[in-house]
């Protein structure tokens, strides 16, 4: 069975992108295992001196690491994703690489009708940085609008037919995480060169 993580993208304390999220490990739990993880804890990004980098960043990275793929659920906040999403970013990017090669899906819950579909815009431009190297799933995105209405009082979708969807979706991510593994190739040099990545040089 698969290990997956599922990177809830926002630091709210009642989000329903972390719905979203619970929903998803409940609904695949014979498919997949999905460990839901937080971002809220992590500091505001400012290069350490000595490189040290916070153990909740540390503990976070060894996660993504192992697992065969990560779920990461944003909502849309101007147009883009939260700072909070990119501040979990910048430091994953910094000194650590979890996400080269990374099989990554995006999902998006939000309030309105378009359902994050410019933030995983965003969110992919992002995952596609030299210092983050993700192979995120084509195609692929989850839009759940209208959120505050999708889930009954035990966070089960109520829409059978966005059910369908994201159970098809999720079917096509199993086998996406199949075939990225075998995309492993040039993995060292991938994570050779986001290590050497700097700005400064170009």
């Amino acid at each position: 069975m698969k290990k997956f993580i599922g990177l809830v993208g926002t630091n709210s304390d009642h989000s329903t992108n972390r719905m979203l999220l619970q929903f998803m490990q409940k609904h695949f739990v014979h498919q997949a295992e999905i460990e839901l993880v937080e971002i809220k804890d992590i500091p505001l990004f400012n290069k350490p001196e000595n490189t040290q980098l916070p153990e909740t960043v540390q503990d976070i990275a060894k996660k993504i690491e192992e697992a065969d793929g990560v779920i990461i659920s944003t909502p849309e906040y101007d147009h883009a994703v939260p700072a909070s999403l990119i501040n979990a970013l910048n430091w994953l990017s910094y000194g650590i690489f979890p996400f080269v090669d990374k099989p990554v899906m995006t999902t998006g819950a939000s309030y309105g009708t378009l359902g994050s579909s410019r933030a995983q815009m965003h969110l992919r431009q992002i995952l596609d940085a030299p210092e983050l190297k993700a192979r995120v799933m084509p195609s692929s995105e989850f839009l759940l609008s209208h959120s505050l209405q999708a889930f009954d009082e035990n966070t089960i979708l109520i829409d059978q037919e966005q059910t369908k969807k994201i159970e098809g979706l999720f079917e096509d991510f199993l086998i996406f995480v199949d075939i990225t593994n075998q995309l492993k190739n040039a993995h060292a040099i991938n994570k050779k060169e986001a290590e050497n990545f700097s700005w400064e040089n170009i």
